[in-house]
């Protein structure tokens, strides 16, 4: 049903993501789909690398040490930004078409009474791309 999963890592927090990371990799192993990791980044240094090509070559590291937990074929996805957090969901949206994706699994946050100001990242890629988008909660404390 799914060929190739696309899921945005955000290097700096990939301890918040786990509970997306373990649900890429079941999917990937029982549909036998690719992942494609994707990376947002500013083009000015940040916390997780000084230039986009660092960056690039620890989203790539990244990607073959989850290739080996799933198992299935990896690619990445950068995607450099002067203003990421403003561009992210627009940015998200077009990696969409970029990697062929045909499923994005991503992490989002429980409701919340903001999210009618503020919707959620998850949220507004759901409802502006024809692909089916895969919400993954934190693990309740």
């Amino acid at each position: 049903m799914y060929r190739k999963i696309m899921v945005p890592v955000d290097l700096a927090h990939i301890d918040v993501i786990e509970p997306t990371l373990k649900t890429v990799a079941d999917l990937a192993r029982h549909y036998d789909a690719e992942v494609c990791y994707v990376g947002v980044t500013a083009t000015t240094p940040g916390s997780v690398a000084r230039t986009p090509e660092e960056y690039q070559q620890k989203l790539e590291t990244f990607a073959q040490q989850r290739s080996q937990v799933h198992g299935q074929p990896v690619s990445t996805h950068l995607i450099t930004d002067p203003d990421p957090i403003a561009d992210l969901d627009n940015l998200l949206i077009e990696a969409i078409d970029a990697v062929g994706a045909d499923l994005v699994v991503m992490p989002t946050h429980p409701p919340q009474h903001l999210d009618v100001l503020m919707p959620s990242h998850g949220g507004k890629v759901a409802t502006h791309t024809d692909v089916s988008v895969f919400l993954v909660r934190p693990a309740k404390q």
